[in-house]
């Protein structure tokens, strides 16, 4: 497996979200939440300042366009209470009252708006990404999209082939389940095909729109934790079969994991009001499960090298600081202590899902990499899954 990755585009949701304003906004919702006193340690404890969000707090947090009368509806309503001897009065002041009860968003309005976000986040990351590449849209033949947070069919890769105007014989494979591991299981797949076709030209876009997992009436701990963590971003990069002069990374392996038993620990649930994120706190410790599976990946890919093998870059994103802290306990010893400063430096920004890898890999390249740098990507994501690429700076 050869592939060769240029410099991915990163895109970050435009609307600054302070976690001083979601404390404020938790605070005057929830007020007698059992946890509501500990919410600043847990805050400071994310590391997280502020994330960029594609669209306003204001439009998470909003009340629906209806009102508490949404269903049965009004007529249905005043047909039962006079059925129940209510005078006219007293029916008119019920439904009055009914009516101006504020209702929570519709899976509609709340997705609606992300959806074309999504779409217009991830069109201007393509553009960016092609850019980078030194290409134009009609030089993709397959385009490889993930979006997971914003169901929809068509999806991701329809929406690009008409905005980019991409040729109508282009491979357009969507991959909306793949989550957080979408930046690296793209780059494997993208590897694989242009190994089958070097001349065949891969375009990779993932978008997040994660702030539509902020579900204000939700009143859990967990709850608390998800609105903290997410943030939206769109990335895309081109992975080509033969080195071009704008090549930044050559992808030499790629590793895949799935534990059993384990689809139940971290899920997204489409309910009345939206999606919700659902976290299990025994999600950690499996997540930790996939890096050790990762480390005896590379020991046995690197048991037989003459000097002893370590990557000089760790480009990980495992979802959250105690799997990044876990990473770093478990290495093997002589590796270096600073393999994971671009995963810490793009996750103080927020959990970017899919997206988080190319925006930690982007940093990485910003900051400048000697060629020959060796460099693992890995992720891990719901299900639970892990997929890792390993490679080298050109």
């Amino acid at each position: 497996m050869t592939a060769y990755l240029c410099p991915p585009a990163v895109i970050h949701g435009e609307h600054a979200v302070e976690t001083g304003q979601i404390l404020t906004e938790v605070r005057d919702r929830h007020p007698e939440a059992p946890w509501l006193s500990r919410i600043d340690g847990i805050a400071a404890s994310t590391g997280i300042a502020t994330r960029g969000w594609m669209l306003p707090l204001a439009t998470a947090v909003a009340s629906s366009s209806g009102s508490g009368l949404r269903t049965p509806g009004v007529g249905r309503a005043r047909q039962a209470l006079i059925r129940d001897g209510f005078t006219e009065q007293e029916v008119d002041r019920a439904i009055a009252a009914l009516e101006a009860i504020p209702a929570p968003q519709t899976v509609q309005e709340r997705t609606a708006p992300a959806w074309e976000a999504v779409q217009a986040y991830g069109e201007r990351a393509a553009r960016g990404a092609l850019q980078s590449a030194g290409l134009d849209p009609a030089d993709v033949d397959c385009l490889i999209t993930s979006h997971s947070t914003t169901p929809a069919l068509p999806g991701l890769d329809i929406a690009l082939a008409d905005r980019l105007a991409l040729r109508d014989d282009v491979l357009l494979l969507p991959a909306t389940q793949w989550a957080c591991i979408a930046g690296t299981r793209s780059l494997a797949l993208a590897a694989e095909l242009v190994a089958a076709d070097p001349d065949r030209v891969v375009l990779v876009v993932i978008s997040e729109a994660l702030s539509t997992t902020y579900q204000p009436a939700d009143d859990t701990l967990e709850s608390l934790i998800v609105r903290l963590l997410f943030a939206d971003t769109a990335v895309a990069a081109v992975v080509t079969g033969r080195p071009r002069p704008q090549s930044v990374l050559r992808l030499d392996a790629a590793w895949h994991h799935t534990l059993p038993g384990t689809r139940d620990l971290h899920r997204l649930d489409t309910r009345a009001d939206g999606t919700h994120f659902v976290m299990d706190r025994r999600g950690p410790r499996a997540v930790q499960d996939t890096v050790v599976a990762m480390w005896e990946w590379l020991h046995r890919r690197h048991q037989d090298d003459a000097t002893a093998w370590h990557p000089d870059l760790l480009l990980a994103h495992p979802g959250g600081t105690r799997v990044l802290e876990y990473m770093e306990q478990t290495m093997p010893a002589g590796w270096p202590d600073d393999l994971l400063t671009y995963s810490r430096d793009s996750y103080t920004s927020g959990n970017r899902g899919g997206a988080a890898v190319f925006d930690i890999l982007r940093r990485a390249h910003d900051a400048g990499q000697t060629a020959g740098s060796r460099t693992v990507l890995f992720a891990a994501a719901p299900g639970l899954t892990a997929t890792a690429v390993e490679g080298q700076w050109l």
